[in-house]
């Protein structure tokens, strides 16, 4: 029982079921999880109808009373069983409490209504019969569940214990389905975006993560400032934080975490030809897994650990509820299947599709123009490549063929040699996203200035990405920088805590305060 106590509440388990439950509420193929929890819904039944049977059948009977069973009590409490006999009103209040509440537990157990508080009572009710009349001690009433030590009573209430450890709708029942429908009404009229219910679920593997994580430069100062304001940073966490090269100044300003209720505003968006897009976009680290965190290679297997397929889905809708409306996600079968899980669910998220098309073959642009996405663009490693080999026929096929499909099209690039090329070479895409990041921190741009000098009379609306430098510039400041010095859109990798914070950050930059010398072109 203790195996597969602990097999059902299990986060991720849990998780999976709560997300079926959401998706096929009625689904016949039912999973490996659905049967067992089909299995423990019934055994709930079961002893919900028995205790309302009990309860029921008590009440009618008017000749009843809980005298006769009081009166055999010769072990724990014997003397106080023997005097709510002796007081008149004392068993009439107990023999009331005792049918009504069978009929109350077995009804709530029955329906599956508060199924918790009706299993931890009716366990206690049992134990109390138990007590009352335990089967190794001699009564004169005749009983087929006495036996030695174990008895109906004992096993019952050791089964309801059992179901007061599952989470409150994990089995179905009248409960569940009031989740469900109060679920579905809120993602209709407001995405499940407060990501604090999600952490508390999650508290001891969080709190795990959070102490693991406390040393990556790009990440770990997050983890760091929440570890620090509920008293779980060690002295050795202290002393890292204090090193510049352990932690970045940078994010320690993002130690808290924001709630849906914090937030300023939505994010402003742009136009590029018929798509509206976000201001502010997320980037794909969340899905890929590919995080820069300089020579701390173990990062990007961390985050692949964190971002199951749920929470990459929980992430996708706090940044749909703050406006955030677009992901810029690479081209591959993982991406494919978690958006697609994520619109099934009502998502409206758009995927702006990074791609990787090999000289003539256009098989993974393809996959992104089959599977939903609104726009693509090469990437920009790809796009490095082939400026530096003198191909550029094979950046104009690409952004021809996703125009001819009807999406927008653009290239992304770590050089200026990538739109520069594209200009002199009379390419014009719909969009260049470009690494544009302040000029102190020189870790992805190669040349601000230059990128800043370029843009300026550039008509091409540009994405701008690595606005932090992996965790090196502070949020306010990349994000006013990128957009000041004439980016249109920023692109930013961020977990699911930080959606809110980042949220405001560009609400606030791109407020009417902001100064800008470049047009906006989207």
């Amino acid at each position: 029982m203790f195996y597969l106590y602990c097999r059902f509440t299990s986060n991720r388990e849990t998780t999976k079921i709560r997300n079926s439950m959401t998706k096929y509420p009625l689904s016949l193929h039912l999973t490996k999880n659905e049967i067992k929890a089909w299995s423990f819904t019934i055994l709930r039944i079961i002893i919900g109808w028995h205790l309302l049977y009990e309860g029921i059948v008590k009440i009618f009977n008017p000749n009843w009373t809980s005298a006769h069973y009081l009166r055999e009590s010769k072990w724990l409490f014997s003397g106080f069983f023997q005097w709510i006999i002796s007081n008149s009103t004392a068993l009439h209040i107990t023999d009331f409490l005792n049918a009504w509440g069978l009929v109350a537990i077995g009804f709530m157990l029955f329906t599956g209504i508060f199924t918790r508080i009706a299993s931890i009572s009716g366990a206690l009710l049992l134990l109390l019969y138990y007590v009352a009349n335990p089967p190794f001690v001699y009564s004169s009433i005749p009983s087929v569940s006495h036996f030695y030590i174990i008895n109906y009573n004992l096993i019952e209430a050791f089964l309801m214990i059992i179901l007061a450890m599952f989470p409150r709708d994990y089995l179905y029942g009248v409960q569940r389905l009031y989740y469900y429908y109060h679920a579905k009404q809120k993602e209709n009229k407001f995405p499940p975006a407060d990501n604090a219910t999600f952490a508390n679920g999650h508290s001891g593997t969080r709190r795990e993560l959070i102490k693991n994580l406390a040393v990556i430069p790009l990440f770990g100062a997050v983890f760091f400032g929440m570890a620090k304001k509920r008293g779980w940073v060690s002295f050795e966490e202290e002393n890292l934080a204090a090193r510049t090269d352990g932690m970045t100044g940078a994010s320690l300003y993002l130690g808290k975490e924001y709630s849906i209720h914090e937030l300023k505003g939505k994010v402003p968006a742009g136009i590029i030809k018929d798509v509206t897009l976000s201001r502010l976009i997320i980037g794909g680290n969340l899905i890929s897994g590919f995080a820069h965190s300089r020579d701390l290679i173990y990062v990007s297997t961390w985050l692949k650990k964190y971002f199951t397929d749920e929470k990459v889905i929980e992430t996708l809708w706090l940044c749909q509820a703050s406006g955030i409306n677009t992901a810029i996600f690479r081209c591959d079968a993982d991406t494919i299947r978690i958006l697609k899980k994520f619109w099934s669910r009502g998502g409206k998220m758009q995927w702006l599709a990074q791609t990787y098309p090999d000289g003539d073959d256009l098989t993974n642009v393809k996959l992104a123009v089959d599977n939903g996405a609104v726009g693509a663009l090469i990437q920009g490693g790809i796009a490095d490549r082939i400026v530096l080999n003198s191909q550029l026929e094979y950046i104009h096929k690409p952004i021809e063929y996703i125009r001819s499909q009807g999406l927008i099209a653009g290239t992304a690039a770590h050089s200026m040699t990538v739109p520069l090329a594209c200009t002199d070479n009379g390419i014009k895409p719909d969009f260049f996203m470009q690494t544009f990041h302040h000029h102190n921190s020189r870790y992805t741009c190669d040349d601000p200035e230059k990128v800043e000098s370029f843009f300026r009379n550039c008509n091409i609306p540009l994405i701008a990405f690595k606005i932090l430098a992996a965790g090196a510039i502070k949020p306010e400041e990349g994000f006013r920088r990128a957009f000041e010095g004439g980016a249109d859109f920023a692109c930013v990798g961020m977990f699911d805590f930080q959606v809110i914070e980042n949220a405001n950050i560009a609400y606030t930059v791109l407020g009417p305060g902001i100064r800008r010398e470049r047009k906006w072109y989207a």
